[in-house]
């Protein structure tokens, strides 16, 4: 897709980080938009600054594991707007420790938001986008926590996973039904986005009862520290992405240097041999045991 003039932009996650970057290139780029996200006042932050630039903009607080909310949203869309043509599955949320120590809260909220946001993204937009015929996109946010499987990331990781795969079949239905629906997987590493903290709109019915264990403490503060220090920023993640888009490309890694984590896992399975440390090449970043 290389037109954007007057087209729709459908972005979940927009208060922040990506989304907002993926709002404001829109933007610049001509779009009309639709905006999402679960704190409003973000929300409407990010939809005052692009309407004061000439913007036409929809916001809607909407919690994106909620398939009411997202059936709302989309049909929102369609009425405002009549279609859509870029859609980013973007909202995303972390968590950390040792599998064991994780929560059925824990569990239900990493992977609501991050996987069953992406799967209701796509359920209620791609159908409608394929019947009206257009060209058009969907940018799904993974990471490279897709790719690999990093120690203490054990949600997070199955629910980047999910949406790897997802965004995969995705593409495979869309060949083999003559679509003109490109798709793309964005696999960032560490950038700080915002989603250190994005326990600040976890559901308070999905809190949990018990205090967070030190493995779980250990990793949040790692996970700051290495989000905090990476070089490349939530903008920098967003030009790579519309690029892809226009290049038709399906993976869309912004690290490269992490390739030789995501090559020496394939050997691993070619091999048939026990996992390697994901960090092995990369010491700096590497999560360290929490002391007992």
């Amino acid at each position: 897709m290389k037109e954007f003039t007057d087209r729709i932009a459908v972005i979940t996650g927009a208060g922040s980080g990506f989304g907002r970057e993926f709002a404001r290139i829109a933007a610049a780029r001509g779009m009309h938009l639709a905006l999402a996200d679960v704190q409003a006042d973000a929300l409407e932050t990010v939809a005052a600054e692009l309407r004061g630039t000439g913007a036409r903009v929809l916001a809607e607080r909407v919690d994106v594991s909620d398939a009411n909310a997202m059936d709302g949203f989309a049909d929102a869309v369609f009425a405002e707007y009549g279609n859509a043509h870029l859609v980013f599955n973007n909202a995303g949320v972390g968590g950390g420790g040792l599998i064991w120590e994780h929560s059925v809260k824990d569990w239900q909220w990493v992977l609501g938001v991050n996987l069953w946001g992406v799967i209701h993204g796509v359920r209620c937009f791609v159908p409608r986008m394929i019947e009206l015929g257009d060209e058009g996109h969907i940018i799904n946010t993974a990471s490279v926590a897709g790719l690999i499987s990093a120690q203490t990331m054990s949600a997070y990781n199955v629910s980047k996973h999910g949406v790897v795969t997802l965004s995969e079949t995705l593409f495979q239905d869309l060949r083999i039904s003559g679509s003109k629906l490109g798709v793309t997987v964005l696999c960032p590493a560490f950038v700080d986005t915002g989603i250190k903290d994005a326990g600040r709109n976890r559901p308070t019915d999905l809190e949990n009862d018990a205090p967070p264990t030190p493995s779980q403490i250990l990793a949040r503060e790692q996970t700051r520290k290495a989000v905090t220090s990476g070089r490349i920023k939530a903008t920098d993640v967003a030009v790579k992405t519309f690029e892809c888009i226009e290049d038709n490309r399906f993976y869309c890694l912004t690290h490269p240097k992490i390739l030789g984590a995501v090559e020496q896992r394939m050997q691993d399975i070619l091999e048939q041999r026990n996992p390697s440390d994901p960090f092995a090449q990369k010491r700096e970043v590497a999560f360290k045991a929490p002391s007992t």
